[in-house]
């Protein structure tokens, strides 16, 4: 893994800023910790940091096309380039390295724009163009790699992270309050948009185009699909789906470093530790975290796939008094990000980077297989919804806006007097619009605040049931914008790699031309994954209760942490009390001590904005 970091400019008599460059290039040296290097031509400076895992000896960056005229910098990794390579040189290419990082710029000369069509990895990369004086800067399919950018002064800068292109100190930092609407309403700031108005994000599978004369133009090349597929009995689809995640695992496990695996006690991450188990020839070295609250701890299932494979297994625990790292990674982040599993994540990618460069992971299994509590939630709102929404609205939002916000009940009326999009912010979201309209003062945005802008378009979708539109949601939205953000800056603020096998697009592909009833069967989530494992796991891990990678907010901040949050939330100096309501603010803490709704996510994402405020100041 690495980072990226460009600036282009129209006027050529004003030139690159090379300082600049350079300023953008070091910000990201934890992405890139075994070196740097950049190009600087007339329009264009490009700069890199490397995380050396494949070609180990010439693998440097930038690289360049045969004749110089092509020069690229890439962030990621190309699990096909093997067989690229191979391609490539049977049409006459001549590569110098043994890196996957040259096939992009030949796949270029090929194909142009459309050489990420023949991609599988995932990738953030800018290649320039002399010769036609063009950038093109594109992201992979399922957004596992980043790219930030802005327009500003007559320049494009971009980087791997928001912290590259604020070296800038021109760059306007004014909070877009649409996007603090978001946050508060998801617990993520989603594509295109940033914290600040003045910088954007690529969404997942885009391209980015500049040149001096029209500027930047962008387009999606790429969406996840979900249509049905050819027909298959139950067991052509086990067998073409095994297939399919072996080779995937494989790929993966392409690397001229030492490999090693998150392992949870979740079924997705025990499935890709036995499955890669079984196609190395030494012991897999595998990372559990772990808490003292038994609700939450999982290392006892963990142990039990460590020692069927005899993994070198490490073992870690986190408490509350490892919060000390909250405001450290809270200013990692650069921007709001309320996901408070982005703690254990960074921890275990520590303890992991003592071993390993490089780690595989299960994330993306839950979307993918629906996996998740909210899709069994969507399949029993169907019978309630025979009500018309007319009714509904009267009477379970009478009965939502009569409850106390402490009494438990008071979410799912509010669920039931609304549907689509609304519900489903409701289901998995942070703060509801009327919380967010109550919560906001006037001139933070309250009276603009938008019921669920982010989730409404899937809802346009034909054809699909709910809970296949649910999956297309969390797929396009909180896959990309929440749970790879989280693995991306926590891990590589330890500079370890993290790569995902459910991400390969072949197998999103497949699994989404699935008939629903092979993901969730009578209650029984990941049913297909489930049976496809069933003589790989322990039975216990088939079994076992999802428990999900969370934390145990809700006994802390009732407990150690109580005071901390009212503390930094209602302290004189708070920052975020220019955007919120006080009184709002303390009437979510006394509902929280009073034990009845569990009101930790919401007070978690006030802390992270409150943090977030004081660093940006």
């Amino acid at each position: 893994m690495c980072g990226i970091t460009g600036i282009c400019v129209k006027d050529l008599a004003r030139g690159v800023d090379a300082r600049l460059l350079e300023a953008m290039t070091a910000s990201l040296a934890h992405r890139g910790p075994d070196g740097s290097g950049s190009f600087v031509g007339p329009h264009v400076g490009l700069g890199h940091r490397r995380l050396s895992i494949i070609d180990l000896a010439t693998g440097d960056q930038p690289i360049y096309n045969e004749d110089g005229s092509i020069a690229l910098v890439f962030n990621g990794e190309i699990y096909n380039y093997k067989e690229l390579r191979q391609e490539l040189m049977a049409r006459g290419h001549q590569l110098r390295t043994q890196s996957d990082t040259e096939v992009i710029v030949h796949l270029y000369e090929d194909f142009g724009d459309d050489c990420v069509d023949h991609l599988n990895g995932m990738f953030a990369f800018a290649l320039w163009d002399a010769k036609h004086e063009r950038l093109l800067v594109a992201r992979d399919r399922l957004g596992e790699r980043p790219v930030y950018y802005a327009e500003h002064n007559g320049r494009l800068l971009f980087g791997s992270e928001l912290k590259a292109i604020l070296q800038d100190r021109s760059i306007p930092r004014d909070v877009d309050l649409g996007a603090l609407d978001d946050y508060l309403a998801y617990g993520y700031i989603p594509a295109p948009a940033t914290i600040y108005t003045s910088v954007r994000k690529l969404r997942a599978g885009e391209r980015l185009v500049w040149d001096a004369r029209t500027g930047v133009r962008t387009n999606i090349y790429w969406k996840v699909p979900f249509a049905p597929g050819r027909i298959r009995t139950e067991d052509e689809w086990v067998a073409e789906l095994r297939a399919l995640l072996v080779d995937s695992i494989a790929l993966r496990l392409r690397s001229d470093v030492p490999v090693g695996a998150f392992l949870s006690g979740g079924l997705d991450s025990n499935g890709i530790v036995a499955l890669a188990a079984q196609q190395l020839g030494t012991p897999l070295q595998t990372f559990s975290v772990g808490f003292g609250e038994a609700d939450f701890d999982e290392l006892a299932l963990a142990r039990l796939t460590a020692r069927r494979y005899n993994t070198d297994h490490h073992e870690i625990m986190v408490r509350p008094g490892d919060l000390s790292s909250f405001v450290d990674l809270v200013n990692h982040f650069d921007e709001p990000f309320a996901d408070a599993s982005m703690l254990p994540t960074y921890y275990v990618a520590r303890e992991a980077r003592r071993f390993v460069k490089v780690c595989i992971s299960g994330d993306a299994g839950d979307e993918l297989f629906a996996g998740y509590s909210q899709y069994r939630q969507v399949q029993r709102y169907a019978t309630i919804d025979k009500i018309p929404l007319p009714v509904r609205r009267v009477v379970f939002g009478a009965g939502a806006a009569l409850l106390p916000d402490s009494v438990p009940g008071k979410g799912l009326f509010d669920r039931l007097s609304v549907e689509k999009g609304a519900r489903y912010q409701r289901q998995i979201g942070v703060f509801s619009l009327r919380e967010r309209r109550r919560l906001l003062r006037p001139e933070a945005g309250a009276a603009r605040c938008a019921e669920s802008r982010l989730f409404d378009p899937f809802y346009n979708a034909n054809g699909l049931d709910p809970i296949s539109i649910s999956q297309l949601v969390d797929q396009n939205t909180y896959l990309p914008e929440d749970v790879l953000v989280k693995v991306d800056r926590a891990a590589l603020k330890n500079g370890l790699e993290v790569r995902i096998p459910f991400l390969d697009h072949r197998l999103v592909e497949l699994v989404n031309s699935m008939p629903l009833d092979l993901k969730l069967r009578g209650g029984v989530t990941k049913y297909i994954l489930r049976r496809l494992l069933r003589d790989d796991l322990p039975p216990e891990i088939l079994t076992a209760p999802k428990r999900g990678f969370g934390m145990p907010l809700k006994h802390w901040l009732r407990g150690e942490l109580r005071d901390f949050a009212r503390d930094l939330l209602l302290s004189p100096d708070s920052r975020s009390a220019a955007y919120f309501e006080r009184p709002a603010v303390e009437r979510l803490l006394a509902s929280h001590d009073r034990r009845g709704r569990d009101m930790s996510e919401r007070i978690w994402t006030l802390l992270v904005f409150e943090q977030w405020c004081r660093a940006a100041a």
